[in-house]
């Protein structure tokens, strides 16, 4: 069959079938994303809020960000508006012992203080998105002594960023959204035991990208 006529015919056959087959089998248009507290549709780069009840990242356009981002702000202490800065700490002490201690099994993590649990979280990238890794009060305290980013870090919507690659350990204090949009990044390239060459080129590119943006830690860092 020709393809002129093949999408009338796919078309026909989605008819025939019963109505509520029919919206898991026909194409739809992919949704448009919204501010979650205004409802006006948001580009495709957008901030977004923290949304503590569902512990989940909420859109949000220019506006509502700019209001949720003042001082005392917090849509009734359920949402947090989400900060741009972009920190980092030469001086930190993520060492091998440090590393050892957590038992994180791939070379990147990332550290925040979950106020609904209060407490640190730590988590990193998988095949199946974000992984958490449960801390004990002794590995959260030898985290946080680590670097003086602990001390710039906002609860829920900024976390500690760390890589090792080879020798080199690198730590950074970044918006939380983009550590999940690069666990987002590593779930769709993952393959293999490792995450294969293309997801790795991928986790170098990020970084290059943090360090462009980063300010070294006490370079006004507010």
């Amino acid at each position: 069959m020709s393809a002129p006529h093949a999408a009338p015919a796919a078309r026909a056959a989605a008819a025939r079938q019963p109505r509520g087959l029919r919206r898991f089998t026909t194409p739809r248009p992919p949704r448009a994303e919204v501010c979650e507290l205004c409802g006006v549709p948001v580009a495709s780069e957008h901030r977004h809020l923290v949304d503590t009840e569902r512990r989940s990242l909420a859109c949000a356009c220019p506006a509502c960000a700019q209001v949720m981002a003042r001082p005392g702000a917090t849509g009734g202490g359920r949402f947090r508006a989400v900060p741009d800065r972009v920190l980092t700490d030469p001086d930190h002490r993520f060492d091998d012992g440090l590393w050892n201690l957590l038992a994180i099994p791939v070379s990147v993590a990332f550290f925040f203080h979950n106020t609904a649990l209060d407490r640190l979280v730590a988590l990193y990238p998988s095949p199946a998105g974000a992984t958490e890794r449960e801390l004990e009060p002794r590995e959260r305290e030898t985290v946080l002594d680590a670097t003086a980013l602990a001390g710039e870090l906002a609860p829920d919507t900024e976390a500690l960023l760390v890589r090792r690659t080879g020798e080199l350990t690198e730590c950074h204090l970044v918006p939380v959204d983009r550590c999940y949009a690069l666990v987002g990044r590593m779930r769709l390239l993952w393959h293999g035991f490792d995450g294969g060459a293309e997801a790795r080129a991928d986790l170098d590119a990020f970084f290059d990208d943090v360090r462009r943006k980063a300010r070294t830690t006490g370079a006004d860092s507010s």
